[in-house]
């Protein structure tokens, strides 16, 4: 029997956490060593992902091995670089951060932590121990425009995007408690969202002219996915455009080209994203769906970890959506 790499899970308790492990349980040439958890230490897995219930026996804990082959962080924003300096690895040990503490700084020590959006890195994650998971409005957003800058017309960009609430993490906060959510829309981080900066940095090092964007996200009254729509001017046809869609991501496993208009629940639950073109004038608007914990977080980080051993990218990632 094919021995199976050993995965160790830092913050195995949040959203994302909780994602891996289910999809980590399932791979077929992975098995979890250890689920981390300062606040869970002790208490069965299924006890806080309770759908996990008679999947595994495995328990929180806080104590740290390094005998592993592959580290999974998913820690709040800023923690990971300092968990890794206060835990130093096997140099063989191969790093994937869900945070954002390595997306625009990769540098840590004499390693350097590579930008983990398969759709354009894949030959440097392949070859890369430590990878910067994308943000999640960041990979959906980006999908919606890659093809656009590698042609290099890209000038001035309006975006909007709606995210549900676990996008917001875990910990309960005012704008995540169900009574303010349900029934409820609200824009936030107006034009400053983290996201953009790493963002422009990808589509800044394709496109010809520096990209301009102009992002307002929103929070949802739903759980998970994200629905972003990008408008630019453009000279293109409808056709021309969707050609270049078509012939950027005909190899990728997981971005898809819808000729119908999309909606959320055909991505929810899976690692796929799906994009719709719409064209009026001269004016072009791409929509782009993921599921935020999925595409957007830990199944892309499960691709990535694909990558890093040459599997193939869609290794315990064939999902099925919950279209109702």
């Amino acid at each position: 029997m094919e021995s199976k790499i050993k995965i160790g899970i830092v913050g195995a308790a949040g959203y994302t956490g909780g994602e891996l492990i289910r999809l980590l349980l399932h791979h077929p040439k992975t098995e979890i060593a250890f689920a981390l958890s300062r606040s869970q230490s002790g208490k069965e897995i299924s006890d806080i992902h309770t759908d996990l219930v008679g999947e595994t026996s495995l328990i929180f804990t806080d104590n740290f091995s390094d005998a592993i082959d592959v580290l999974f962080l998913c820690l709040p924003h800023k923690e990971s670089k300092i968990w890794m300096e206060n835990h130093p690895l096997i140099a063989t040990t191969k790093v994937i951060d869900l945070g954002n503490d390595f997306r625009i700084d990769g540098t840590f020590g004499k390693e350097n932590f590579i930008y983990g959006l398969p759709e354009i890195n894949t030959k440097a994650i392949q070859q890369s121990n430590h990878v910067a998971n994308p943000g999640c409005f960041a990979t959906a957003i980006q999908l919606a425009l890659l093809p656009l800058a590698k042609d290099k017309l890209l000038k001035t960009i309006y975006t909007t995007g709606i995210t549900g609430s676990t996008g917001a993490g875990q910990q309960l906060q005012e704008t995540t408690h169900f009574s303010w959510r349900t029934n409820n829309i609200s824009a936030y981080k107006t034009l400053q969202h983290q996201h953009v900066t790493e963002i422009c940095r990808t589509l800044n090092s394709l496109n010809e002219e520096k990209v301009n964007l102009e992002f307002v996200p929103w929070r949802g009254d739903f759980t998970r996915g994200i629905f972003t729509s990008s408008t630019l001017e453009t000279s293109l046809s409808l056709n021309e455009i969707q050609s270049l869609y078509q012939d950027f991501y005909k190899d990728n496993p997981f971005v898809f080209l819808s000729k119908n208009n999309i909606d959320l629940k055909q991505v929810v639950n899976t690692n796929k994203c799906l994009l719709f073109i719409e064209k009026d004038e001269n004016h072009v608007v791409i929509h782009s769906v993921i599921d935020n914990l999925l595409k957007g977080a830990s199944g892309q980080a499960v691709q990535n970890m694909n990558l890093m051993f040459g599997w193939e990218p869609t290794l315990g990632l064939k999902l099925k959506a919950s279209a109702f």
